[in-house]
């Protein structure tokens, strides 16, 4: 069995059009300015693998798609470890790695069709990212456990996105055990994370990028959307040297609802 195919996502018709939307104006505009936060992205270099230079071109992207960010003030790595934490999230869409920099500078786990993507794969290799083969099988597994433990170990703080695809929603699908195994091997705490997506006070699916879905669709409900929300939601932090519990745990944590958040101005 493969261990990163087991579970298919959502189809992409579970993302809907925003009931919302900005005017086409507004919504060139957005791409206007999407591109300009792009390029300067681009024009850091080597700088955007730095501390402060991530958070502050991930802010700057949200701006410029119109997107609030909602997080708490509080890092995702747990404050006083001398490990790195390992972050884990539900996954709904490509912005939330987007999200979850502009509240952290952290290193991700990515898919390695992402770093293929056309400016997206080069600013992700400058992240550090660690790309995995989802075909890859039983002989990739171990290889990324132990990559992902030696990283952490070293004092780095990596997010992972458990469930391997994307759901429309924050309940949908498992999360995989692996990436625990992970923690586990490396002794470092695991901060679980809900990422959840908000229009007019109501749950949405607009951002959601699912199934087969052309990147290109799932960007524009994104750039017509008005008053789309993300919100990053920590969690308690989780210890323990049983990757079985960690991830019952951390899953139960992202579903229980949304706690210890207050709007986060400025972006």
């Amino acid at each position: 069995m493969n261990p990163w195919a087991v579970d298919a996502g959502c189809p992409r018709s579970c993302a809907v059009r925003p009931p919302s939307r900005v005017g086409p104006t507004e919504t060139a505009g957005r791409y206007a300015a999407l591109a300009r936060e792009l390029t300067r992205s681009l024009l850091l270099g080597e700088r955007l693998a730095g501390d402060v230079a991530p958070r502050v071109q991930a802010r700057r992207v949200l701006r410029a798609l119109g997107v609030e960010l909602e997080a708490a003030h509080a890092p995702l790595s747990v404050p006083g470890a001398d490990t790195g934490t390992l972050i884990v999230a539900n996954h709904i869409s490509w912005l939330d790695v987007v999200a979850l920099l502009a509240v952290e500078t952290v290193s991700f786990v990515a898919k390695k069709e992402v770093g293929r993507w056309p400016v997206v794969g080069t600013l992700a290799r400058r992240l550090g990212t660690q790309f995995i083969d989802r075909e890859g099988g039983r002989h990739e597994l171990p290889l990324m456990v132990g990559e992902l433990a030696k990283a952490l170990a070293s004092g780095r703080s990596v997010l992972v996105f458990p469930q391997a695809t994307t759901w429309c929603s924050v309940p949908a699908g498992r999360f995989r055990r692996a990436a625990f195994q992970a923690a586990v091997d490396a002794g470092v705490p695991v901060r679980p994370v809900t990422v959840g997506y908000h229009q007019e006070g109501r749950a949405s699916t607009s951002a959601a990028f699912l199934g087969d879905e052309g990147f290109g669709r799932s960007l524009r409900r994104v750039a017509v959307a008005r008053g789309l929300t993300v919100r990053v939601t920590t969690h308690t932090p989780l210890y323990g040297n049983d990757r079985k519990t960690l991830a019952a745990g951390a899953w139960a944590a992202v579903c229980t609802g949304e706690t210890r958040t207050h709007p986060h101005h400025g972006v």
